[in-house]
C-alpha cells in the first residue's frame, strides 16, 4: 500500500487524498448573516450530525489553503452565533456549488445562485425555501483545529427549529429517502446522487446477538463464491435452521426450483449451493439461503 505522512506532503497534496478517501460527504449549505445583516451562502462538505439530544450538527469552514484567509461564513457566525443549515438535494445541487463561488464580501449568494430567502422563525439568518430539510442553530462554541491554511474550525450548532417539506415525506411522516433525492461530495468535482440502484438496505444487526461469522461452518466461511458482504449477512442470524427444518426444506418446491436452476448434483455441488444462496442473499433471503447451503 501506498504510504502517506501527513508532515511529509504538501497541504492541498493531503487535501486531495482525504477528500478522495473519505466520500461520500453530506453538505451544509450555511446560510448566515453579517452584523449589518447582509446575508451570505456557501456549501461546506466537512459536515455532519454528532448527537440527537441536544439535537447537535457540525460543519467546518478551513482557512483558506492558498494564503490562510477566512472564509465569510466563518466571520459570519462568529459575529452572530447563528446559521442556518440546509440541506442539498439534486434539484439544487448546481445552484450550490454556484454559490461556493467566492464572491467578494458583501455579495449575495441568494441572488447569484438564484435561490430564494425565506426568513427564519427563532434566529435571523434566511433558510433556502428551495432546500427539502433546513435547519435553524444556534452557535454554541467554535473550535479552531489549526491557523495554518487548511486548518479547520469546527462549528458547532444547536438545532432550535427543523422545517421538512411535505413532499419528501411518506405517509407515515418519515422522511423519504427516494423522494428527498439527497446529493453527497465526492474529491474533486465529482458529487453522487443517493437515488435509484445507488440506495440499498442493510439490515441492522439483530437486538439478540447473532451467531457471527466465525460460527459459519469453514466449507462456507472460505468459499470462493461468496463475498465478505455475504458473510456478514449468513453471520446476522441467531440460530441456524434445525435438521428438522432442513428435511422439509428438501422436498419443497422451492428447494426443488434452485436445484433445477444452478444445478445441484450436476458436478460440484457445494459450489452450485453457494451460487444459489449468493443469489438469495443479494434478495436478502437470508433464511432460504441458509437452508440451501445446510441442505
Amino acid at each position: 500500500m501506498k504510504r502517506i505522512d501527513p508532515k511529509e506532503i504538501s497541504t492541498s497534496k493531503l487535501h486531495s487524498y482525504l477528500l478522495y478517501a473519505v466520500a461520500p460527504r453530506p453538505i451544509a449549505f450555511a446560510s448566515t448573516i453579517d452584523i449589518e445583516g447582509k446575508p451570505n451562502l456557501s456549501p461546506f462538505s466537512f459536515f455532519n450530525v454528532f448527537s440527537s439530544n441536544p439535537p447537535i450538527a457540525i460543519f467546518s469552514p478551513n482557512y483558506r489553503a492558498r494564503d490562510g484567509s477566512t472564509k465569510h461564513t466563518l466571520e459570519n457566525v462568529k459575529e452572530t452565533h447563528e446559521v442556518v443549515i440546509n440541506i442539498v438535494n439534486y434539484a439544487i445541487v448546481q445552484q450550490a456549488s454556484l454559490s461556493s463561488t467566492e464572491y467578494p464580501k458583501g455579495v449575495n449568494e441568494f441572488i447569484k445562485s438564484g435561490l430564494t430567502p425565506i426568513p427564519s422563525e427563532m434566529i435571523k439568518p434566511f433558510r433556502v425555501k428551495e432546500s427539502p430539510v433546513q435547519l435553524e442553530c444556534k452557535v454554541k462554541e467554535i473550535v479552531e483545529l489549526g491557523t495554518n491554511g487548511g486548518a479547520g474550525n469546527l462549528v458547532i450548532c444547536e438545532i432550535v427549529l427543523m422545517h421538512i417539506k411535505e413532499e419528501v415525506m411518506d405517509e407515515n411522516g418519515h422522511i423519504d429517502q427516494h423522494k428527498i433525492d439527497l446529493v453527497a461530495r465526492m474529491g474533486g468535482d465529482w458529487y453522487c446522487r443517493a437515488s435509484g440502484n445507488s440506495l440499498f438496505e442493510v439490515p441492522k444487526p439483530l437486538s439478540t446477538i447473532g451467531i457471527g461469522v466465525d460460527a459459519i461452518p469453514e466449507y462456507i466461511r472460505y468459499s470462493e463464491v461468496l463475498s465478505g458482504n455475504d458473510l456478514g449477512k449468513l453471520g446476522n442470524v441467531e440460530n441456524l435452521p434445525s435438521e428438522v427444518v432442513l428435511k422439509e426444506f428438501v422436498s419443497s418446491p422451492t428447494y426443488i426450483l434452485l436445484k433445477d436452476e444452478f444445478g445441484f448434483g450436476n458436478g460440484n455441488t457445494a459450489e452450485a449451493k453457494q451460487r444459489a444462496a449468493k443469489h438469495l442473499l443479494a434478495m436478502n433471503d437470508v433464511a432460504t439461503a441458509w437452508k440451501i447451503l445446510l441442505s
